[in-house]
């Protein structure tokens, strides 16, 4: 039964059909620079987002400008993006605007990942970003905004469109895991749920019960090893 799940499992991502199961355990592995290589995930949200927090945790060795977080709604391009501009600096943009966020990259752990939580609040404008447990300074944009929910997820890729305009030099290589979104400012606790191994109830993405489809070079394989 367990090889049969496997191979279906497989053969899920393989033919680029919508999948939905738990990942725990499993990486995203994106193994060469592309400009097509990425994964598409499903948003479950009926309404605009006023708040939300995203997490993940990914592996690489790229010092070059990459995307690892991308949703685009055919009004905009970056409707909500998580990107990293260079060592040491990430992006966050929301309604097509973003402040970066800066931080030592020596705060990876000792085997090279790294887990980052943004989270945005149109009340206050309030954005925070955390990186492997550790705050950086509070900033402000978009207060009063809301995020449509009429848009598409990709990790992988930088969505210059709706759904494509990818450009090679900004493509993701390496691993991602443990992607999760909700419809609340909670970064803090998602930190803390992140640390203790556990999960806060399931909102807009849980990885433990994900709908993807895999589009191009981009393999599911088990994680190595613990990154702790």
């Amino acid at each position: 039964m367990v090889k049969l799940q496997l191979w279906l499992l497989v053969f899920t991502g393989l033919s680029g059909a919508i999948a939905q199961t738990d990942l725990k355990g499993q990486v995203f592995v994106f193994p060469k620079e592309s400009a097509d290589a990425h994964v598409i995930l499903n948003m479950n949200h009926h309404g605009p987002l006023q708040n939300f927090t995203v997490c993940l945790r990914y592996f690489t060795d790229l010092t070059r400008p990459y995307s690892l977080f991308s949703y685009a709604t055919k009004a905009k391009d970056n409707e909500i993006h998580l990107f990293k501009d260079e060592p040491g600096v990430l992006l966050l943009v929301v309604g097509g605007k973003w402040v970066d966020f800066k931080f030592p990259e020596n705060t990876g752990t000792s085997r090279g990942w790294k887990h980052v939580c943004a989270s945005w609040e149109s009340a206050t404008g309030i954005a925070e970003v955390w990186v492997n447990g550790n705050p950086l300074p509070r900033k402000g944009l978009q207060k009063g905004y809301s995020v449509s929910n009429q848009g598409m997820i990709v990790l992988g890729q930088d969505q210059d469109s709706f759904g494509g305009g990818f450009d090679a030099s900004q493509s993701f290589v390496g691993e991602l895991t443990d992607v999760c979104m909700w419809d609340l400012a909670t970064a803090r606790d998602a930190v803390r749920a992140a640390s203790a191994d556990s999960q806060l109830p399931p909102s807009v993405l849980s990885w433990g019960a994900l709908q993807y489809q895999i589009k191009g070079y981009v393999v599911l394989k088990p994680l190595l090893s613990l990154w702790h």
